[in-house]
């Protein structure tokens, strides 16, 4: 297999493969297995421990994951007017950087908390430490990103990896090929962000759903209380 067709695999048709099953496999184990559906909280055990990491992680990744979407799916038009290719990147770099720090932390004391104490280890599955060690790396790769983004802020780089992710949401055949000659750890950030949606649905990250869900409350009835 040439290094050609490897590339089309892993970034042309491999996200499409986890894309798919993170969908089909969600809605299946929230038709089929409710009641495994739920973030699998040790908050009994080290509470403040858990209290700080939970809150630098949720905080950083939220921003993380919130500065990706608007940074690489928004029109060309709508941030043309206000900032170039240039100027885009370093404020991804900046933003991005600065959450993706925060997150690493907060998760690292997780990660920890979840190591250290024989209570919370004997009672984790090995799901739990694979998610948390995924999620670390796939951070410290974006991290890592900034730096070699220094090298190059002509913005060229970072338009290549809009243009790609674009490609993949709008089902462009010939995306793959945009990203051919990436350096690696454009590419190994790329391949374990689609890797993390593909185990989603057969770990705790399925909970994640229930997060989206909760804009509904926004929306519910007034609930009715009557005495006796």
């Amino acid at each position: 297999m040439n290094q050609s067709t490897t590339n089309a695999l892993l970034f042309g048709v491999y996200p499409y493969i986890c894309m798919t099953i993170w969908l089909l496999g969600s809605l299946i184990r929230f038709d089929r297995e409710q009641y495994t559906w739920k973030s699998d909280s040790s908050q009994l055990l080290r509470r403040r421990q858990l209290r700080l990491g939970s809150n630098l992680f949720h905080f950083g990744v939220l921003i993380v994951i919130a500065g990706h979407f608007v940074g690489f799916l928004a029109p060309h038009w709508m941030v043309s007017p206000f900032l170039n290719a240039s100027q885009h990147q370093l404020l991804a770099m900046a933003g991005g950087g600065a959450a993706g720090i925060v997150a690493i932390v907060g998760l690292s004391i997780l990660f920890y908390r979840r190591l250290a104490d024989p209570r919370i280890r004997i009672n984790s599955a090995n799901a739990d430490i694979l998610v948390l060690a995924l999620l670390w790396v796939q951070l410290a790769l974006g991290l890592l990103t900034v730096p070699m983004s220094l090298q190059h802020m002509d913005g060229v780089m970072f338009e290549t990896l809009t243009s790609y992710v674009k490609g993949i949401v709008t089902f462009n055949p010939g995306s793959a090929a945009l990203i051919a000659t990436v350096p690696f750890v454009y590419k190994a950030h790329i391949f374990l962000g689609f890797t993390i949606f593909l185990i989603s649905p057969f770990t705790r990250l399925v909970h994640i759903w229930s997060g989206f869900a909760t804009v509904g409350y926004l929306a519910r009835p007034h609930q009715i209380v009557r005495k006796r």
